[in-house]
């Protein structure tokens, strides 16, 4: 056995450190060149945001997954309805469901659901297509012909990411809503559905939806900078498309519990 090729415990863990820094450090960088092409386009005349192309990669992107988030946001709803109602039951509290739904559905786990959906549905799809043109060199001719490919590849699908994440979000929260309120009302009795909606209007403030909102669009952001930055580093034929792929939705999850995480940490500390 060749032990002179075998690293260390101490460097692997720093090759690994420093690998993850890289990783960050090109995904800050890809953001800078993002933020800046979108500031030229909104505050300059010599540029202009394609809205044709970001119409494009917003029916790609957030239409043909709505029905997918709203199926899988029910379901949540239900699921939350009814794995509550045994231990509220004990106390004779099953008229709060509504508000645990509520306070939930719209802080948390609308955004939270919905991004994940999104980086299966949506950032996949986009790894695969920038890495394709990649593989077939296009982003080189595109070079060549003096196109910067942030500015026409990455621009569009991180601002329809963002957009749709913001648009379907709400959506996503009403359905979790509906939700726990139709297995009330099929299968937990009056003492869940009767007081639902005035229940869960009574609880919820505009700091519950906006702070949601914001969570959408950083998830949005950080879904389309993912998938666009690894579409982006492929390398390898089909084989690098579908790592990059696999690796997309695998990170953009990481990335959202995490973001979710210190966003949770800041509005406690803040009480949001």
């Amino acid at each position: 056995m060749d032990h002179g090729s075998r690293r260390n415990p101490v460097e692997a863990i720093g090759a690994k450190v420093l690998g993850n820094l890289t990783y960050i450090g090109g995904l800050s960088l890809l953001l800078v060149k993002t933020m800046r092409w979108i500031g030229l386009g909104l505050f300059t005349k010599k540029v202009r945001l394609d809205g044709v192309a970001v119409s494009t990669q917003m029916i790609r992107v957030g239409i043909k997954s709505l029905g997918v988030v709203m199926l899988v946001q029910g379901f949540i709803g239900m699921i939350l309805a009814l794995q509550m109602e045994p231990p509220l039951a004990l106390y004779s509290q099953q008229g709060q469901i509504s508000s645990i739904i509520g306070i939930a559905g719209f802080r948390m786990l609308g955004p939270i659901i919905t991004a994940v959906v999104l980086s299966g549905f949506a950032g996949a799809s986009i790894a695969a297509e920038i890495g394709t043109m990649v593989v077939a060199e296009e982003i080189e001719a595109m070079e060549a012909m003096a196109l910067n490919p942030v500015r026409f590849l990455v621009v569009p699908r991180v601002l329809a990411t963002i957009l749709m994440m913001l648009l379907l979000t709400p959506i996503a929260d009403l359905m979790i809503a509906a939700g726990g309120y139709f297995i009330g009302k099929i299968a937990l009795g009056p003492e869940v559905y009767r007081e639902y909606w005035k229940s869960m209007r009574d609880i919820l403030k505009y700091r519950d939806f906006y702070t949601g909102m914001i969570q959408a669009g950083v998830f949005g952001l950080l879904i389309s900078l993912i998938a666009c930055f690894e579409g982006l580093k492929v390398r390898g034929g089909a084989e690098g498309v579908g790592n990059a792929t696999t690796m997309t939705v695998v990170y953009s999850i990481v990335a959202i519990i995490a973001a979710a995480g210190v966003f949770t940490v800041v509005f406690y500390v803040f009480k949001l």
